[in-house]
């Protein structure tokens, strides 16, 4: 494993970390405004994917002697562009993005950022990154399971959770 991928993979794994953090103060906050979660019951998938998918990218790059791809800044930078709109995402929704599905009664729909274009904008920054990331060290089974497995649980399981729970 080169250094480049260790630090690549501690920054991201550092900012889910921190992430979680901002989503457990986010959930504090909308909880104390009356608000509820829903769809508890898929979130350890959830969690257990992302986990799996860092435990799956090390192995691959590791045990199978991935090289960087000699293309590696063209997946590198769109995996780069999707951390930019996920901060977008995180700033547009404010104290309302979170990692689970929270319901406030009464809030309105955020419509500003990418909001304003499309419905589920972080659900495409994670189609990204769990695509972009295993490419960038040539790790290629781990971005064809996780992509798939993603759009799974997305398509299948989340997305229509929060589409019932927003409408």
């Amino acid at each position: 494993m080169s250094i480049f991928f260790i630090s690549v993979l501690l920054v991201v794994i550092v900012q889910r970390l921190l992430e979680l953090w901002l989503a457990h103060r986010n959930a504090a906050f909308i909880r104390s405004r009356g608000g509820y979660e829903i769809g508890a019951d898929h979130y350890k998938y959830l969690v257990g994917l992302h986990v799996m998918f860092f435990a799956s990218l090390a192995a691959e790059v590791s045990l199978a002697d991935r090289p960087l791809a000699d293309w590696w800044w063209a997946p590198f930078s769109l995996f780069a562009a999707a951390q930019l709109l996920r901060y977008w995402c995180i700033r547009s929704l404010g104290p309302f993005w979170n990692t689970r599905i929270f319901i406030l009664p009464g809030a309105k729909r955020v419509t500003r950022g990418p909001y304003r274009y499309l419905r589920h904008p972080n659900y495409l920054v994670v189609g990204i990154e769990l695509l972009a990331l295993p490419l960038t060290f040539s790790a290629y089974y781990t971005a064809a399971l996780f992509t798939l497995a993603n759009c799974w649980l997305l398509l299948a399981v989340r997305i229509p959770l929060e589409e019932d729970g927003l409408s």
